[in-house]
């Protein structure tokens, strides 16, 4: 098991909070929250070890299209590049929808 952790600068905050995804094999739980500052704080749980450049890639893609000040917390059973973004990209829709 492997921890990791980035941050990144934001601009905008984020007032909601959003789960999505779930551990499983090949998947990915990501918690989304408000920050408790002005940057966005990304916290890797996951089970596969040695992968923190590609997860630096993936990370610093996502966040050149994402602003908010948020906690990201991501728990990972082996998920692709690809589901990583995907989930991310459901935790912010989630956190910006209309419904609850």
């Amino acid at each position: 098991m492997e921890q990791l952790r980035y941050d990144y600068p934001a601009t905008r905050p984020v007032t909601r909070r959003a789960h999505v995804g779930v551990v499983g094999s090949g998947d990915l739980e990501v918690l989304l929250s408000p920050s408790g500052s002005a940057d966005a704080e990304v916290v890797i749980r996951t089970s596969v070890d040695g992968y923190a450049h590609v997860w630096k890639s993936v990370l610093d893609r996502f966040f050149t299209r994402y602003d908010g000040a948020v906690r990201l917390e991501l728990n990972d059973f082996g998920a692709t590049p690809g589901i990583v973004m995907l989930r991310l990209a459901e935790a912010v829709e989630a956190s910006e929808g209309d419904t609850p």
